[in-house]
Parts: structure tokens; C-alpha cells; sequence
């Protein structure tokens, strides 16, 4: 059994911390250890068979096949499939294979591109890999996923009808380097079906886990060229796609481009024709075949009015899927331009390593951090915020873009077709030398009288959305929501920045003080009062155990306050521990008198933050009674508790806000008494017993 959600998040980020997740370190995806599965393997003398992604239909998915067809397939190993079977054969190029069955144009367009750069390669194919030696069936392969890189380990059985693969295929018949890594990719979607559509920077991202820029082509910048040329020359991946048609199928055009298809980015080339200079950009389509057939295509009239070097150097008349057309043709006919590079230089052209780069992970959840867009004035402020200051710099000019915010969607479910992307954005904000002075979220009212300086003109339904901007040096807010309120998901925030910035979340972290009473005056009567009503519950020794508390809080003290059937037994036996400083498993009279105090404070601050006076606190006004309390509670924090005693309506009652806040302020204490003010160190023993008990 696994430990739980929150000591898996805390391992989780200390080991981030640790450096495991990076490419060097990668975390194990299902927990498979590559090298010790193949010791394994080697020494019992099998062929390794992955239970996790079994060679049967399951890992196929629905919808990819018919189903008499379905029925015929056959998984076999490579030494089944070609007499000599290799991982790579004569070094790896984007000619090497040719896409299958299955519609995953923009995963292959992606490969094509991975193929031009061996420093990125490597770190997605080990290349010690390899049939003759050591063999056993198992093969591995890596992939960034939402902030760490992933181990992905598989059998390599593949799928075939009447002996052919299926899916992705070399040219050469026994080289099977992409067939095993697209089965890898299947593995981590979910299944091959899963791979069914997508964008060519969902792969190139999940490759370089690097920086991603997507260029809108029918507003192409003014420094297009420029910015094509910089990241051909860098360790980029780029990737284009054609509008979808009418149907939606992959229609081919009378111009010989596919509607709705992913390409590949291969080149590109500055020549002079007829004494004019011409910029040409070199594509390629997965498919292996079918080619642009305009101005500069491979039997245009138009290569003889270059020199014999540029058309020796560049043409190619051979209907491989790869073709020359015009910068011009390119921003006609396809959408979008997807660069993808390791760092941010391709930017600007500049590899001096001056890009500094800070990612944060965070969370919306419905009610207490899911605010929505600015139409939402009353809840937009609960959305996470992140200040950034932004430092001035003499080698920076004013009009150059120093900036790139991206925006990411984390999703954690296993099959990649059950991902539903939710329309997002982000917006920022300048702040004032007043504004400078607020210690946690900015409240609503700092919305309403300041304008977003940077937006994202668009809410998408997309992976990741980003912008790509000039900010003057000031301090900023930058907040990240989805477009409708209450809308639950985690996103990556990730800030490149050419200048020299200092970031942080800005919710606040929980701070250690306990709960602000109110200054009460000491009142004999009615203590004695409360006494008399105690002895009235309390067994012979004038104790109570979690029982009687439980009559004594729903038929007395807090009668016709209860909206849901008051508290539980489990919640009484929770007090009676967390106020039992004998160990006994009961309360005394100081002991209770001490609890009723607390329960009347909470009583008191619930009913103060209940607004709508429903008898039930909303989410958000659960944020305003640690606000009022006096407690400063992180976005996080607040999600956990929301989440852990919040009722599914998104709604507190009165019970289970007197539990939470007797519960978070007796683990400060707790923390404060066990502590050095920063850390808690404990044996074994001591945990057990502080956590077992309380």
C-alpha cells in the first residue's frame, strides 16, 4: 500500500530537490528499474514481457483497428518480424521510418525533428541498446513529463498483421529504434490509440523538456526569419501543422499539402534568385510521401534561376516527403510554427547562458483557488499569484522582449484520451511603490483598479498556452487562472527571463501563531456555570470521555447550531486527544473548560465570516476566517484543509470548522514545542506516538 497523497507531494519535492527527476536522475515510471529488471532477466535466462503495458489489446486501445482486424493481431519480437534485426542501423536520420495506422502525425513530426540533434537524441534513445549483446527483450527510453524526466521501460514486442507492423516502420526492414521508441510513448499515454491527435510541441515538449514557443503564422512577428534562422542554428526541435478541412480527415490539397496534418521543420536556406533573395523553408512530411507541389517544389522551373551550389546543396527531386517552398507559401498555408529548444537563446541569438529560468507548480481547486478569469471580480483574487521583480540591466535595450511566460496544464491521468484540457491563461500586473508594502494574496479590490499590463489574448484548451513580451524592470503580479471559476487542475508556471528577475509564490506561508481570542474577562458565575453543566455529562471522577463529549457539544453547548447531525464520535475522540495533556483518553474539568473556550472563539469567528448567513462557510469564506483569525494560511494549505474537511456541496460546516481549527492550532503548538522554530526532528517512537494519539 502507498503512503498517502501528501507524503507522496512532500517526497516527491524533496527529492526534486535532491536532483532526482532530472535527466541524469529520472524518475522510474510504474517503479521499473531498467538495470535491475535486465540483471533479472539475463540471469534467469528470459525474455523480459511488461505486465504494465501487456502485449494484448489493452495496450492497443479501441478505435485504431476494425474489429476483424483486431482480432488478427499479432504481437511478435523483432527476430520474428526481420532475419536481421538492429536497434540503429548506419546512424539515425529523419528518412529512417514512415508512419503506420495510427494518427500520429504530430508525435512522428516530432521525431523527424528529434533526429537533428544527437546531444537530445541521446538523452531520449540510450544508445547503448542494441540486439547481439545482452539481449533480453527490454528496452528503455526517457521522457519529460509535466517537470521531470521519466524512465520509460517496455518489452519490445510489437504489433503486426500478416507479419508487418502496424504502427511506425523503418525503411530498412530491420531497424527498429523508432517503432520501440513510439511503443514507449504509447506506454506513457496511456495506449497507441491514446496517441490518436495531438500538437507537434506536446512531443517536441516531452523530448527536450526544454522551451517552447509557438508562433502564430497568420500574424507572423516581423522578425520571422530572423527567429527561424537563430533556432536552426540552435539545439531546437520546430514543427508546423495545416489547418484542419471541413472533414477533418486528412485531406490532400490540390497543392499536395495534407489538411489537418503535422509536418516537420528541416531547414532553412537564404539564396538569390533573378537577382532577388528569396527565403526558403524546408518541410517534411511523416507520411515519407506526398509533397507540396507550388513555387520550389522539387520539379519547379524555379531551381534553375538559382546557382549550381544552392540546387546542388539543396534540391532533392525524389518523392521522399521532404520539399522547398517560400517563407511567404509557408505563412499561407500552415497555422502554427513550434520551436523547441533546450534553453531560451534561439530567442534572441545570444548563448551566453544570461536566460534565467524558475518554474512553479501549483493548483487550482474548486472554491478556495479556482477563481476564474477577471469576469469573476469577486473570486478572480483567489486564483495563485506569483510576484516577480524584474532588475534593470545596462546591455538591455527597452524595445527588446526580455520575457516568455508559459503556462502549462498538469494532468495525472493514466490514459492520455480521458485528458480534458480546460481554457487557460495569465494574466500581469505592475505594482505600485504602495502595492510594494502587501504581505500575501492582493485582495480583490487590487483588481479592480489595476489593468493587466500582459495577458494571454485568448483563453485556450490547450496543454500549454505562453507570451512572449517586454517587461520594464518593476515588480510584477503574475496570476495564472482557467477561464470559468471552480474549475479544478494543476499547471506549470514557467518565467524566462532575459533579465535578471527575483520570483515568488505569493499566498503566504502558514505562520505559527495560534488563533487571536478575544480578550475575555474573567467571570466566575459563569465558569462556575459551565462547571455545573460539565458534571452533569461527566462520569464519578468529573471526567469525560470522547462519548459523552459528543452529548455534551451536540445537546448543549452548541444545540441548534449543528446543521448536519453534529459532531461524530471519531471527531469527539479527536478533541479528547488533542486537549489531554495526562493521557488518560479524557478530558478533566480544566481540561474541557479550556476546549469549550476554543469552541466558542471558533463558534464566534465562523458565524463573523459566514456572510451569506447560511449556517455554512463557502470555501472562499473560509480564507477570510484565517484572514480574520489572524492565521496566514499558503494556497496549498488552504486546498489541503478545503479538501480534507469541505463537504462535496463546497461548503464548511460549523463542526467541521471547530475540528480544523482546533486541529491547526494544536499542531502549532505541537511544532513550536518540538521544534527549533524552522524543523522538527523526531525518533520513530515519538512520531508514532505524537501522530497516533492526536
Amino acid at each position: 500500500m502507498p503512503p498517502p497523497g501528501v507524503c507522496l507531494n512532500i517526497m516527491e519535492t524533496r527529492q526534486k530537490q535532491d536532483g532526482y527527476g532530472s535527466i541524469t536522475n529520472p524518475d522510474k515510471l510504474f517503479g521499473q528499474d531498467y538495470q535491475q529488471l535486465k540483471t533479472y532477466c539475463l540471469s534467469e535466462g528470459i525474455m523480459f514481457i511488461d505486465n504494465t503495458f501487456p502485449p494484448d489489446r489493452s495496450s492497443l486501445g479501441q478505435g485504431m483497428l476494425e474489429p476483424s482486424d483486431l482480432a488478427r493481431v499479432v504481437w511478435l519480437r523483432p527476430a520474428k518480424i526481420a532475419p536481421h534485426p538492429s536497434f540503429i542501423l548506419d546512424g539515425v536520420s529523419r528518412f529512417d521510418f514512415n508512419q503506420g495506422q495510427l494518427g500520429n502525425c504530430w508525435f512522428l513530426a516530432s521525431l523527424g525533428a528529434l533526429t537533428f540533434q544527437n546531444h537530445i537524441f541521446k538523452q531520449v534513445v540510450p544508445l547503448e541498446q542494441v540486439f547481439e549483446e545482452d539481449y533480453c527483450g527490454l528496452f528503455h527510453f526517457r521522457f519529460w513529463r509535466f517537470g521531470k524526466w521519466m524512465d520509460v521501460v517496455i518489452d519490445d514486442k510489437l504489433p503486426t498483421l500478416n507479419g508487418r507492423l502496424i504502427c511506425v516502420h523503418a525503411k530498412d526492414q530491420n531497424e527498429f529504434w523508432a517503432a520501440l521508441l513510439e511503443k514507449a510513448y504509447a506506454k506513457v499515454c496511456g495506449s497507441y490509440t491514446d496517441m490518436k491527435a495531438g500538437t507537434p510541441s506536446e512531443a517536441m515538449m516531452d523530448f527536450t523538456g526544454g522551451v517552447h514557443m509557438c508562433v502564430n503564422l497568420s500574424k507572423p512577428p516581423p522578425d520571422l526569419w530572423e527567429l527561424m534562422c537563430r533556432a536552426g542554428q540552435s539545439n531546437t526541435l520546430m514543427g508546423c501543422s495545416t489547418p484542419p478541412g471541413e472533414k477533418r480527415d486528412n485531406s490532400v490539397l490540390p497543392n499536395g499539402l495534407v489538411e489537418g496534418h503535422a509536418y516537420t521543420l528541416t531547414g532553412v536556406k537564404q539564396m538569390m534568385s533573378r537577382g532577388q533573395l528569396v527565403h526558403l523553408v524546408r518541410v517534411l512530411n511523416p507520411w515519407g510521401k506526398g509533397e507540396w507541389n507550388g513555387d520550389w517544389s522539387d520539379r519547379s522551373s524555379l531551381w534553375q534561376t538559382v546557382s549550381s551550389q544552392d540546387r546542388n546543396m539543396c534540391l532533392t527531386v525524389d518523392n521522399d516527403g521532404e520539399f522547398w517552398m517560400t517563407l511567404e507559401d509557408f505563412c499561407k498555408f500552415y497555422t502554427e510554427l513550434d520551436i523547441c529548444g533546450l534553453t531560451p537563446d534561439f530567442l534572441d541569438g545570444n548563448s551566453s547562458g544570461h536566460w534565467k529560468t524558475s518554474m512553479y507548480e501549483g493548483r487550482w481547486v474548486a472554491g478556495t483557488t479556482a477563481g476564474g478569469c477577471m469576469n469573476n471580480r469577486d473570486s478572480y483574487w483567489t486564483n495563485p499569484q506569483y510576484r516577480v521583480m524584474v532588475c534593470g540591466g545596462s546591455s538591455q535595450r527597452n524595445e527588446e522582449k526580455n520575457m516568455l511566460v508559459s503556462l502549462m496544464q498538469k494532468h495525472d491521468k493514466r490514459n492520455r484520451h480521458m485528458v480534458q484540457n480546460l481554457h487557460i491563461g495569465f494574466s500581469i500586473f505592475e505594482l505600485t511603490e504602495k502595492d510594494k508594502t502587501q504581505r500575501g494574496k492582493f485582495p480583490a479590490s487590487f483588481f479592480r483598479t489595476h489593468a493587466p499590463v500582459v495577458k494571454t489574448e485568448i483563453f485556450l484548451n490547450a496543454r500549454e498556452v505562453m507570451e512572449f513580451f517586454v517587461l520594464k524592470p518593476a515588480e510584477y503580479l503574475i496570476v495564472p487562472s482557467t477561464f470559468d471559476a471552480n474549475e479544478t487542475a494543476s499547471f506549470i508556471l514557467t518565467i524566462h527571463s532575459r533579465a535578471e528577475t527575483r520570483c515568488h509564490e505569493n499566498s503566504g506561508d502558514q505562520t505559527h501563531e495560534t488563533v487571536k481570542k478575544p480578550k475575555q474577562v474573567k467571570n466566575e458565575q459563569e465558569d462556575e456555570n459551565k462547571k455545573f453543566i460539565f458534571r452533569q455529562y461527566s462520569d464519578k471522577f468529573e471526567e469525560v470521555d470522547g462519548e459523552q463529549l459528543q452529548r455534551l457539544l451536540n445537546e448543549k453547548i452548541l444545540k441548534g447550531d449543528l446543521k448536519s447531525g453534529g459532531f461524530s464520535i471519531d471527531a469527539c475522540r479527536s478533541m479528547v486527544a488533542l486537549m489531554d495533556t495526562s493521557i488518560t483518553g479524557k478530558l478533566n474539568t480544566e481540561e474541557f473548560l479550556r476546549l469549550w473556550n476554543k469552541v466558542m472563539t471558533y463558534k464566534d469567528l465562523f458565524y463573523r465570516t459566514d456572510v451569506s448567513r447560511t449556517g455554512m462557510l463557502s470555501l472562499s469564506e473560509l480564507r477570510n476566517a484565517f484572514t480574520a483569525s489572524g492565521m496566514k494560511v499558503s494556497d496549498d494549505m488552504l486546498n489541503l484543509m478545503a479538501l480534507r474537511y469541505g463537504a462535496s456541496s463546497g461548503h464548511m460546516t460549523l463542526e467541521n470548522f471547530i475540528s480544523l481549527v482546533l486541529r491547526l492550532d494544536c499542531m502549532n503548538k505541537i511544532f513550536k514545542q518540538l521544534s527549533d522554530g524552522k524543523a522538527m526532528k523526531l525518533h520513530m517512537t515519538e512520531w508514532m506516538y505524537v501522530s497516533m494519539y492526536t
